[in-house]
């Protein structure tokens, strides 16, 4: 019986390490790691990336920002900025490869990955909108394109 329950809890634990290894590790400066292993040093400001942006159409990055919405459905995208930059930076996951917890709102992230200027079409907005729990009516408000600042990350830290 007691050789039962050891093997039970061993089996329970090995279940956890193994689950939470394939989502996410927690590193030793603090963060839970998202994608590829990258560290928290030498990340500019988010507003670096803002002013890179008007003279290039896309840069490597390393930022540090506020993480403002999630998608809601399963994590596969985020919006972040500082409390001094109203422009959000959508961000999306190299190769739809990872997603983050949809709890993060609030949270500090440092991503590194490549930043970018696009035009998202309605139909791409509303599909956000709904994934992020919009009500209809602010779905349907939705009528024309917009010019959004992107971020493909292929590694994002958040803090715990």
């Amino acid at each position: 019986m007691k050789s039962t329950k050891i093997t039970l809890l061993l089996s329970l634990a090995l279940f956890v390490v193994i689950g939470n290894g394939w989502s996410q590790s927690h590193n030793q400066s603090g963060y839970a790691t998202f994608g590829d292993e990258i560290s928290p040093e030498n990340a500019s400001d988010y507003t670096v990336v803002i002013e890179k942006l008007e003279t290039e159409d896309s840069i490597k990055a390393k930022i540090s920002a506020k993480v403002d919405e999630v998608c809601q459905m399963k994590g596969c995208w985020m919006n972040v900025s500082t409390p001094e930059n109203e422009v959000p930076i959508f961000v999306q996951f190299k190769d739809y490869g990872f997603f983050v917890p949809m709890d993060i709102a609030g949270k500090e992230v440092i991503m590194e990955g490549v930043a970018y200027k696009k035009m998202t079409s309605v139909e791409d907005l509303r599909h956000f909108a709904k994934d992020a729990g919009k009500s209809e009516d602010e779905i349907e408000k939705i009528t024309e394109p917009q010019e959004e600042i992107s971020f493909m990350a292929h590694g994002v830290l958040v803090k715990n």
